[in-house]
């Protein structure tokens, strides 16, 4: 049977690697990332439930809530994860963390004191701010803990946060906005007089500083498969290297990084106005949509992403080096017939069941995306790597997706009852395009696997 070769850091270790940290302890600290994942997506796609509120207590459009939803939280958060994956390749990720967590819960909290939109477009900066600290550090982590064969399903036990999150986002701002539905607004000590969807950012805002202090019960692991100084302590690669060997694999990074992107496109799209296409199309209620499409994120989502992890590091122990592209290859052919089906159905009980399967293809390769990234850079650049892969993945899906379907709903076909066909047009296209270009990057990655070996010998 052919014998995979290693990478530094792999299962084979060399003698100055320490062993890996206990399994048990290493499943431990993927719980609490998971945990503090699910609060930034708690608290990253609450405002999806509050557009109708939010457009009529603010007096803003479509394009306004897109813009909310995407670029306010988007390009911060990517603008600011370059230098924060770049602290993560040589400071303490436990405390980058930890200041992250306290940033975003805090600026979400601030949310219910917005009395505009700049002001509420301000806080959801302070909130991509804080969040772009945690997945950097996150994969950083992860990939000290385990060796590469359990890399992706550890990473995608992490990305089922994502799922989780967003799915009690839509449960827990549902109950919040039926239990205080009917009231014009409420008195608040200190804050006065707010509106419902004001006390939801709160809710979901001020328990995050309570639960950044469970870092504090992750250690630091040894940074595997880097030369140390005789001080213990590694050297910091300058950006400019890990530009040049992303240079060096261009094709690769390119079709891995964009193809996974126009799947987050998607996602996003769906993520932030399926609520309310719910209530133009099919007259659902808010609490109504929260309840069902919260459980389907939850469930299908979960699911789809820990399947994916599964079937990557399954492919890659029968031998398959582009495995973890592969998984996204099946995603977005998988995505396609679903992201059709679910504007078109004639009711909205069939359209919220098609969006089950849609979930979960959407959610399959984004354990397999990261760890993929991860697998094909040397171990002093996979903090900077991580955050160039979520500065385009996040730019283009967060930051284009949402805005993409206002755009067509108010500029297309001027008509607030036509989001529908927004979502059908965006969804199928992103998807079909993704498709593409990751059959396009199997054979690059494979490539740049070598190169990363042959890179490895020469230093």
């Amino acid at each position: 049977m052919h014998k995979v070769r290693t990478l530094p850091g792999d299962t084979e270790e060399t003698p100055k690697e320490p062993p890996y940290p206990p399994l048990g302890y290493a499943w431990y600290v993927v719980g609490v990332l998971m945990l503090i994942y699910v609060i930034s997506f708690i608290d990253r796609q609450i405002l999806s439930l509050l557009v109708t509120a939010i457009e009529r207590d603010l007096a803003v459009s479509d394009v306004m809530m897109g813009l909310l939803m995407g670029p306010s939280f988007a390009i911060f958060y990517t603008l600011f994860g370059i230098p924060l994956g770049r602290l993560a390749d040589h400071r303490s990720r436990r405390g980058l963390i930890v200041a992250g967590v306290a940033l975003w819960s805090f600026m979400t909290a601030c949310c219910a004191i917005a009395r505009n939109y700049a002001q509420l477009f301000l806080f959801r900066v302070g909130v991509g701010v804080g969040e772009a600290a945690l997945s950097p550090a996150a994969y950083s982590l992860i990939t000290d803990y385990f060796p590469r064969q359990k890399l992706a399903t550890a990473i995608s036990v992490y990305g089922m946060g994502i799922y989780l999150g967003s799915g009690l986002a839509f449960l827990l701002g549902g109950l919040v906005i039926q239990f205080v539905s009917g009231t014009e607004t409420i008195s608040l000590p200190f804050l006065g007089m707010i509106r419902p969807w004001q006390v939801v950012f709160l809710v979901v805002g001020l328990p995050g500083l309570v639960f950044s202090l469970i870092m504090f019960t992750v250690r630091e692991p040894h940074r595997r498969g880097l030369a140390l100084k005789a001080s213990g302590a590694s050297t910091a690669v300058p950006f400019r290297q890990v530009l040049n060997y992303i240079h060096s694999n261009k094709a690769t990074f390119f079709c891995h990084n964009m193809g996974f992107a126009l799947l987050a496109f998607a996602a996003y799209a769906s993520l932030s106005w399926v609520p309310t296409f719910f209530v133009r199309a099919h007259g659902w209620t808010p609490q109504a949509v929260g309840q069902a499409y919260g459980l389907i994120i939850m469930i299908c989502g979960s699911a789809g992403i820990v399947c994916g992890g599964h079937l990557a590091d399954w492919l890659a122990r029968r031998g398959r080096t582009d495995a973890k592209m592969r998984v996204g290859v099946l995603s977005a052919l998988g995505c396609v017939p679903f992201s059709v089906a679910y504007p078109l159905a004639p009711d909205g009980t069939l359209a919220m069941a098609s969006l089950a399967p849609l979930t979960f293809a959407l959610a399959l390769p984004f354990g397999a995306a990261p760890a993929a990234m991860q697998e094909v850079m040397p171990p002093n650049m996979r903090g900077q790597a991580a955050a160039l892969y979520l500065f385009v993945v996040n730019l283009i899906g967060y930051g284009l997706g949402p805005p993409a379907v206002a755009l067509f709903t108010d500029h297309v076909f001027h008509d607030k009852a036509q989001i529908g066909n927004s979502l059908l047009i965006v969804g199928t296209v992103s998807t079909v395009i993704a498709a593409a270009l990751l059959v396009l990057g199997l054979k690059p990655y494979r490539a740049s696997m070598e190169h990363l070996r042959r890179w490895g010998n020469t230093q």
